[in-house]
Formats: C-alpha cells, structure tokens, sequence
C-alpha cells in the first residue's frame, strides 16, 4: 500500500491548529481540493471535490485530543490520513500520514502536490487566526 509522510511547523498554538483541523465545516478554508462539506454527526461528513459537485465522498473523523491526533478515512476510496500535532511552546508541529490503496496508487503524486499545499495554507491560517 503506498504511503507518503509529510511534516510542517505552524506558528501557532497547538489549540488554534486542532481546531481547525478537527472540524469538518472548517476544511475547505485551507484542504486543497475540497469544495464544500456537510457533516452529519459521529465523525461522519461528507465532502464534494472542487469542480465536482456531483461527486459527494462520504468520510469518517476519529479525533484524538489528548494525543493530538485526526484520523480521516475517505469511504469511497478509502485513502486514510492520519494527523499529528505536537506542541512545541507556542508553536505547532504537524505531521500527516497518507495511506493510499493499490488500486488508488496512481492518485499519489496528485495527493501529495494537494496535501502540501494544504499543510502551507493550514499553518498559514493558524498562524494567522492565532
């Protein structure tokens, strides 16, 4: 199963970064290729593609708080991401995790251009909101 890690430095406290990134609705301020989301409870929501809005993806939220941590599995695709914060004073290190199955192999350069994209806007409007 292909996989890719990538690592970032917000420079902000690691409660303005978990809120942002444990809430679904907040998601398309600052995740690259995500449009628009609707959540439905218990961690379920779902999220439409940019430039899609016929495809609606249904997706599962685990939040860890204590141990800053945010698993997202894609139930259409199933592609897992899986977040990590630490403090560090008053700033923040991220780590995300992405998981992609055989058959989605081809889709990892496209996610991982988006997920770093996402993770400079993530720790640019953490930063700023901070």
């Amino acid at each position: 199963m292909p996989t890719f890690t990538l690592t970032a430095r917000a420079e902000a406290p690691v409660e303005e970064v978990w809120k942002l990134l444990h809430d679904p609705a907040r998601f398309p301020e600052w995740w690259a290729g995500i449009e628009t989301v609707a959540t439905a409870g218990d961690g379920r929501y779902t999220m439409w593609p940019t430039g899609y809005p016929d495809f609606p993806m249904a997706q599962q939220l685990r939040a860890d708080a204590p141990d800053g941590r945010v698993t997202i599995s894609c139930l259409v695709s199933d592609l897992v991401f899986r977040w990590r914060l630490r403090a560090d004073d008053e700033a923040t290190d991220i780590d995300v995790e992405v998981e992609i199955p055989d058959r989605e192999a081809h889709r990892l350069p496209d996610q991982r251009r988006q997920l770093e994209l996402s993770l400079a806007t993530l720790t640019a409007l953490a930063a700023r909101i901070s």
